[in-house]
């Protein structure tokens, strides 16, 4: 099964790790979850993996747009509930390889994060964010 590289098309990290996977000729879906929607159980998939500070993008525009009730919520199902509805909630780019998940495109590891979303063993760090 291919691996899957979800985001959206229009956000500069996700369209730099599409530029590099496609100079490396790494062979993968790209799902635009902003385009196609996402299933809130494929992010209570990811945040039962990475826990939800490495899914959940507070940084974003999106979450500051949001009311401070909203932001409130300490209730992980409703911030997977608001996540499927604001796809731009997720830290971007979420490469899928096998069950494995890792998010972010951290320039100092994009050359470990792409040779492990083409295929190579996992690296020994923890994923890490922009």
């Amino acid at each position: 099964m291919k691996p899957t590289l979800y985001g959206i098309k229009n956000c500069d990290t996700v369209r730099r790790a599409r530029k590099d996977l496609a100079e490396r000729g790494v062979d993968y879906r790209f799902h635009d979850f902003r385009a196609e929607g996402i299933e809130p159980t494929t992010i209570s998939g990811w945040v039962d993996m990475l826990g939800i500070d490495q899914v959940l993008n507070r940084r974003g525009t999106t979450w500051r747009k949001l009311g401070q009730q909203v932001q409130d919520p300490t209730d992980v199902s409703a911030l997977i509930a608001l996540m499927a509805e604001h796809p731009s909630l997720i830290k971007r780019p979420v490469f899928q390889r096998d069950q494995q998940v890792q998010t972010g495109y951290p320039r100092a590891e994009a050359e470990s994060r792409l040779a492990w979303f083409a295929g190579a063993e996992q690296p020994d760090s923890p994923p890490q964010q922009d």
